[in-house]
């Protein structure tokens, strides 16, 4: 098969004006105008709001191809788009080749008879899709809802197209238009393969894999079918006739090298490479077993992931799109995220259905590092249509989505939507008829999605929505954590304590979460000095929160003093969105095996933003990132206050035994141990020990002069955590003075760190220089230094770091 990649360098045209400008493919029309000096940065202060009618004009995409006689020689010529966003009509040479209408779908078009040698040009023009969802509401026989958000392209939900670019309650409306993924012009007259994926089964000291063909035929024909999986080779004469047929061919791995989860053992990966005529396609599979576990037991419905035998406790995030302006995201900045995700002892991510199914790329990087990922389909808090078009327009998605994916180890779970369950409780319009739209709701989730799951996927299993009970349970489970995957919105939305976090029991809570405002280096890049208030207007844009910022100054209340300076307030958010989650995640890992998972929102942002995310924009660590590498660890020594008691465990993630010495000491404001409890603990593998409890009164008589400090030694492995037994705010926390001092070394810095009291939530920052610090968001204790190892981004001298690094705990945000 011959064929040109068409990436690079096309011209834009505003069809409204017919002006024209340099554009890059893959990229989007908002990227290009922004390159071209016709739009200001739409992240940076109040911008966004003066770009919107980008969206709602019409443009064109031209360039022009050579084409020789030998490409025209070939039976079949194809242009093949990987993505069109959204609308779109793709002409050859002035003549119409085909039709787009949905972002999620592979388009290929037959363009033989339209090309002829030489010079051709290729132009496709891009519909307003926020027009057309206009449009298409005024043809709807009753009203389908969506959720709505402070800056948003209405109707979103009727054409297919990732809902977040029409804004949402943490990224901003973008309507974006494009030509966003790999697109080439194949010639062939044997053969093209159109996907490839697997079925394994394994049995004692093999897995026999069965790879499946699909592939397009352009004549009768006898060719040879070539399958390798790593070392192991097979090959057979097959027939073939015209138009779409899947083959297969068995190959048998003797002792295969299991791929595992994260934190479970290696990610062994196994080179598949299948040959049909002159087209070869090479993928890279996992061998392995997984299953969903839903049981019903005392407790309600369990769900549980069980890889090669063994159950995982899920440790992760939910997943959003790393950009909303589509042509900015790169390998690179992909890599930074999944890598950040490991280091922080993560082994799943959801793919959230309000976004997009992701690159290859993305899957590929989870497949290589052991993250597991929950699949969402691209549907979320709302209502869609379910008209013969529109069923059909999914039925093409999904099966295009499915076939593409499933041979990737890492995929866990097709799930059909985000919240749509709940959504249909939250409209006016469907609380009044809510069998009007659970019908529609049916047709398209089970009717579609779960159908053609099923048929093309028998391996994993379809889970309905999320959060939900399973298959075949419409009601709405927000606030149901006895069966299967449960949303924990209490806290934030509901302004309930980070004690409520202990009043649920999730078999697998799917999202849950807290904001925090990004660091002050991020928020200069879209406010200026004048506007570093948490109320000024540019602030409170890059909030979509209606009452975000008014969340997370109440909290202040409820926990801390009030902050005092800008600078501390953003501080504090931090700390706080970090203690919640701690809060969350730490007692639902002690109730293993009841719960199995947990999945705060949000891993990542799509710009700079105060949102639920634990990696900012442009990837820095948030507190929150650097407490989940220690909420995640494989081994948790923990202990949180319950109805007036001290309640210690051990949770212990890995299959060997954790056998190790815990002290508990209760510790006095100037950081001295009034009392101290030592002891041996040993917790199998996969499991919790419940280590001991206590009265709050009897271990501390006066809660507001002390906190709890935990250590835990394994071997050469030491860890400490701590906990407060009453509100900080109650606490009269000593002034602290703490020394910093940095040397270099190599091609790194030490920061060591010494305090004469116990500094709380110590935070380093680097000002304007890029790196990493080794640990971040911990105890300091007195009389013990600690050296925190920071990796610029760039080589820096130490002195210069020394100039620039700032230092934060508690106390000091306060006077």
């Amino acid at each position: 098969m011959t064929s040109i990649d068409l990436a690079g360098e096309w011209r834009l045209v505003r069809l409204a004006t017919n002006e024209s400008f340099p554009a890059a493919v893959p990229g989007d029309t908002h990227s290009a105008l922004l390159a071209a000096g016709r739009i200001p940065d739409p992240y940076q202060a109040l911008n966004e709001l003066d770009v919107q009618w980008v969206g709602r004009e019409d443009w064109a995409y031209e360039r022009e191809i050579e084409v020789d006689s030998h490409l025209l020689s070939q039976e079949r010529v194809e242009l093949s788009f990987e993505c069109l966003d959204t609308l779109a009509e793709v002409f050859l040479n002035g003549r119409s080749v085909g039709r787009a209408d949905n972002m999620f779908v592979r388009w290929v078009f037959d363009a033989r008879p339209f090309l002829a040698p030489g010079r051709n040009t290729l132009r496709v023009a891009f519909s307003s899709a926020e027009n057309a969802a206009v449009a298409a509401a005024e043809r709807l026989p009753y009203p389908v809802p969506h959720s709505v958000y402070p800056v948003q392209s209405p109707h979103h939900n009727l054409v297919r197209k990732a809902q977040c670019h029409a804004g949402w309650d943490w990224g901003p409306c973008l309507m974006v238009a494009g030509i966003e993924g790999p697109v080439s012009l194949d010639a062939w007259s044997d053969a093209r393969i159109d996907y490839v994926y697997d079925e394994q089964r394994h049995t004692r000291g093999a897995c026999a894999v069965t790879v499946f063909v699909e592939c397009q035929a352009a004549r009768p024909a006898e060719l040879e079918l070539r399958v390798a999986v790593g070392a192991v080779r097979v090959h057979k004469r097959v027939a073939v006739v015209p138009g779409a047929q899947r083959l297969s061919a068995e190959v048998v791995v003797e002792d295969p090298e299991l791929w595992w989860p994260h934190g479970m053992g290696e990610p062994r990966l196994y080179d598949l490479v299948v040959e049909l005529g002159s087209h070869a396609v090479r993928r890279r599979i996992g061998l392995r077993t997984l299953q969903l576990v839903t049981e019903e037991d005392a407790a309600g419905l369990s769900m549980s992931f069980r890889v090669n035998g063994r159950d995982v406790f899920c440790k992760g995030a939910n997943w959003i799109p790393p950009d909303a302006l589509p042509q900015r995201e790169s390998i690179s900045r992909l890599r930074h995220l999944l890598d950040s995700a490991c280091r922080a002892n993560m082994n799943m991510l959801r793919v959230w259905g309000g976004g997009r199914y992701e690159t290859e790329d993305f899957y590929r990087l989870c497949d290589e590092n052991g993250i597991l990922v929950w699949q969402d389909m691209m549907f979320a808090c709302a209502l869609y249509p379910a008209s013969p078009d529109f069923l059909a327009s999914v039925e093409r998605e999904i099966r295009h989505q499915v076939k593409r994916l499933r041979h990737h180890p890492c995929l866990a779970l097709w799930c059909g939507n985000n919240e749509d369950v709940g959504a249909l409780t939250w409209f006016p319009e469907s609380k009044k008829n809510r069998d009007r739209y659970l019908v529609d709701y049916d047709r398209l989730n089970e009717g579609v999605i779960g159908r053609v799951v099923d048929e093309l996927d028998p391996t994993r299993t379809f889970w309905p929505s999320s959060p939900s009970a399973g298959r075949g349970d419409y009601s709405d489970n927000w606030h149901d954590d006895r069966r299967g995957d449960m949303h924990y919105w209490s806290v934030w939305h509901e302004g309930r304590p980070f004690h409520a976090y202990y009043d649920v029991s999730p078999r697998f809570c799917s999202e849950f979460g807290y904001q925090s405002f990004p660091s002050l280096r991020t928020i200069r890049t879209y406010a200026a000095e004048e506007d570093l208030n948490a109320t000024s207007p540019v602030m409170e844009h890059h909030q979509r929160h209606p009452r975000g910022n008014s969340a997370i100054t109440e909290m202040f209340t409820r926990y801390f003093r009030v902050p005092e300076g800008f600078e501390s307030f953003v501080y504090l958010s931090q700390v706080q969105q970090a203690l919640a989650i701690k809060t969350a995640v730490e007692y639902w890992r002690c109730l293993r095996p009841s719960c199995m998972g947990t999945l705060f929102w949000q891993l990542d942002d799509n710009w700079p933003v105060a949102s639920w995310s634990s990696l900012e924009y442009d990837g820095t660590w948030k507190l929150l990132h650097y407490a989940a590498r220690r909420f995640f660890a494989p081994v948790l020594l923990c202990a949180w206050l319950k109805d007036g008691r001290v309640e210690l465990a051990l949770a212990n993630d890995r299959a060997s035994e954790a056998r190790g010495s815990v002290t508990l000491s209760v510790r006095d404001l100037a950081g001295t141990a009034v009392r101290t409890e030592t002891m041996d603990a040993r917790v199998p593998g996969a499991s919790v020990a419940r280590l001991g409890s206590w009265d709050r009164e009897e271990l501390a008589p006066r809660p507001d002069q002390v906190f709890l400090h935990l250590a835990l030694q394994i071997g050469e492995e030491r860890s400490q955590n701590e906990l407060f037994l009453v509100e900080p705010k109650r606490m009269a926390l000593p002034r602290v003075r703490l020394a910093a001092s940095v040397r270099a070394d190599g091609d790194r810095c030490l920061v060591r760190l010494v305090s004469d009291a116990p500094a709380f939530y110590v935070a380093l920052e680097s000002g304007e220089i890029r790196g990493e610090f080794s640990d971040n968001c911990f105890t300091l204790l007195p009389g013990t230094a600690r050296e925190i190892e920071f990796r610029p981004a760039v080589p820096v001298a130490a002195a210069e770091l020394e100039r620039s690094l700032r230092v934060r705990h508690l106390r000091e945000t306060y006077r």
